[in-house]
C-alpha cells in the first residue's frame, strides 16, 4: 500500500474530522460574542518549514480545525459583510464526496455530467429561466467572461481567430456593476475605456433611456455594440436593474444578467417581481455559493444557445474525444479541468426541496426590511432614501454629538466605527462609498441567522457607535 495512503488509519482520522465538523457546526448555530485570535503556539506551528517525514493524521487535523476556528468565517450567522457564503451542511458533504471521487468534468464523467445537468435544469426552473442549458465555474467572474466571451463571437463573428482588427467594440453596463464586468473586457481585448457606465435612475438601477442613448452613439460613430450587461443585485446596495426594459433596448444584442448576488431572489413571492424580463436574457450567471447557501466555489452560468460557446471555445484536439458528435464541456467553457461542483446544489435541492430554499430567502429578505425600518425610525441612525431591494440594508449611526455635524465627520466617526465593531467581535460588518460617503453595508445571506441577529446587530452597532465619541 502506498505510503500517501491513510491505510490502518482511515477510520479513526474519518471519525475524527466527522467530531470536528459535528462540533463546527453546532457552534454555527449560535452566534458567539468574539472572534478567537490565532494562539502564539498556533502561530509558531503555522511557521514551520515543510515537513520532510510523517505525523500524525489526528494531530494534524487538530491543528487545522484550530486554524479553521480562529479565521473569519463566514457561514457564522452574525457574519455580514461583503455577500457571505453560509457553508450549507449537505453542501459540506457533497463537497466531500465529490472530491473523494475527483471526477473531471472537462469531458463526459457519466452519472457525474447528469448530476451537473440536471442541477442546471434544477436551477432554470428555480429562477424561472426556462429551456436554458449551462454548467458550473468557479465564480462569477468567470461566468461573466464565458458569457462575454460568447457575446463577442456573434458581435465579430471568428474574432477569436482574427482578433478585432480595426473593429471597435463596446460593452454596456450600469455605473454600480461588478468590476469583474470591466475585468471581462480588459482580458477579452475590448478595452477597459469601451465599457460604458450608464448612469444610474433614483433607484440605483440602470437607466434604460441612457442606455439606448449610449448605444445609438455609439453605432453613429462606427463602434459594434457586443453586449449589455443588466446586474440583478447590486453588490454595493442590492439594486435590481430592469431587465425586461434593457432588453427592449438591446434588441438583437446580447443581453447578459449578472446575478452573482441578487439573482435567487427571482423564486421569492416577495422580489421576485423585480425580475420580470429575465427570461429575455441570452445568458446569466448566479453564484450559488453566496445566497444558495453552498459552500465556495459553485457559480454557474445559463445560456440560451450554446451553439455560440462552442464557436467561441471548442478546439478539435486528438486527444479529445467526439465519438458521437457530442459536445463535451471543455468545448463550450474556458476551465479543462472542472470537479464537480454542481453536486453540492443538486443535494441541497435535493435533500431540502426547493420550497425550504425559498423560505430562506424570504427569511433574510425580511431580515433586511426590519433593519432597515429599526434605522429609518431611529433619530439616531440614517438609511439610504429607499427600502432594500434585496438583502442589503447600507445604514449609518449618528451619535447626539455629531448630529450638526459635516459629512466628512460623520465618514471619519463611520469608517473608525467599522473598525471598531470588527474589534468588537460580536457582528462583522463592511464600510460601503455610496455617492462619497460611508456606510456601514449589513447584508443578509445566511440561512442561520435570526431575527434576534437583527436586533443584536442594531443594538452593538449603537453601542460601539455612541463608546467612540463618549471616551
Amino acid at each position: 500500500m502506498s505510503s500517501l495512503s491513510l491505510g490502518s488509519d482511515r477510520d479513526r482520522v474519518l471519525s475524527h474530522a466527522a467530531q470536528i465538523v459535528s462540533r463546527t457546526w453546532a457552534e454555527f448555530d449560535v452566534a458567539r460574542d468574539t472572534q478567537p485570535q490565532t494562539s502564539p503556539e498556533l502561530k509558531k506551528l503555522l511557521a514551520q518549514g515543510l515537513p520532510q517525514d510523517p505525523s500524525d493524521p489526528i494531530a494534524a487535523l487538530d491543528i487545522a480545525a484550530e486554524a479553521l476556528d480562529s479565521s473569519l468565517a463566514q457561514a457564522r450567522p452574525r457574519y455580514l459583510a461583503y455577500i457571505g457564503s453560509s457553508g450549507l451542511e449537505i453542501g459540506a458533504l457533497g463537497d466531500l464526496l465529490a472530491h473523494s471521487h475527483d471526477p473531471n468534468l472537462a469531458l463526459d464523467a457519466g452519472a457525474a455530467t447528469d448530476i451537473e445537468r440536471q442541477a442546471i435544469a434544477w436551477l432554470g426552473e428555480f429562477l424561472g429561466y426556462n429551456n436554458a442549458q449551462g454548467f458550473f465555474t468557479s465564480g462569477g467572474t468567470i461566468s461573466n467572461l464565458t458569457a462575454l466571451v460568447a457575446a463577442r463571437e456573434q458581435a465579430l463573428p471568428n474574432s477569436r481567430s482574427t482578433g478585432m482588427g480595426s473593429n471597435t467594440l463596446a460593452l454596456y453596463c450600469s455605473a454600480e456593476a461588478h468590476y469583474s464586468v470591466k475585468r471581462a473586457a480588459e482580458v477579452l481585448g475590448i478595452g477597459g475605456n469601451n465599457v460604458r457606465s450608464i448612469d444610474i435612475d433614483s433607484q440605483r438601477r440602470m437607466n434604460p433611456a441612457a442606455l439606448a442613448q449610449s448605444i445609438d452613439t455609439d453605432r453613429t460613430a462606427g463602434i459594434i455594440p457586443m453586449a449589455v450587461v443588466a446586474t440583478a443585485g447590486t453588490t454595493l446596495t442590492g439594486a435590481v436593474d430592469a431587465v425586461d426594459q434593457i432588453a427592449d433596448v438591446c434588441g438583437d444584442i446580447w443581453l447578459h444578467v449578472d446575478g452573482a448576488y441578487g439573482l435567487p431572489a427571482a423564486a421569492t413571492k416577495s422580489a421576485g417581481p423585480l425580475f420580470t424580463g429575465l427570461n429575455r436574457a441570452d445568458s446569466i450567471s448566479i453564484d450559488a455559493h453566496k445566497w444558495l447557501f453552498v459552500p465556495k466555489a459553485c457559480s454557474a452560468l445559463l445560456v440560451k444557445n450554446t451553439g455560440l460557446l462552442a464557436q467561441a471555445f471548442s478546439h478539435n484536439e486528438a486527444y479529445i474525444p467526439h465519438e458521437h458528435g457530442d459536445t463535451n464541456a471543455v468545448d463550450i467553457t474556458l476551465e479543462y479541468s472542472r470537479p464537480l461542483r454542481a453536486l453540492k446544489l443538486w443535494l441541497a435541492f435535493k435533500v431540502h426541496g426547493a420550497q425550504s430554499v425559498r423560505d430562506a430567502l424570504e427569511g433574510n429578505l425580511a431580515q433586511a426590511r426590519m433593519l432597515y425600518s429599526m434605522a429609518n425610525e431611529a433619530s439616531d441612525f440614517q438609511v439610504l432614501t429607499s427600502p432594500p431591494q434585496l438583502s442589503t440594508v447600507p445604514l449609518r449611526h449618528i451619535p447626539g454629538i455629531l448630529t450638526q455635524a459635516s459629512d466628512s465627520q460623520i465618514n471619519e466617526h463611520t469608517a473608525q466605527l467599522q473598525l471598531a465593531l470588527v474589534a468588537d467581535g460580536r457582528i462583522y460588518i463592511s464600510p460601503a462609498q455610496i455617492d462619497g460617503n460611508t456606510w456601514l453595508r449589513p447584508c443578509f445571506t445566511n440561512f442561520r441567522t435570526t431575527n434576534e441577529d437583527v436586533r443584536v446587530t442594531f443594538d452593538v452597532i449603537r453601542e460601539v457607535s455612541n463608546s467612540l465619541v463618549n471616551n
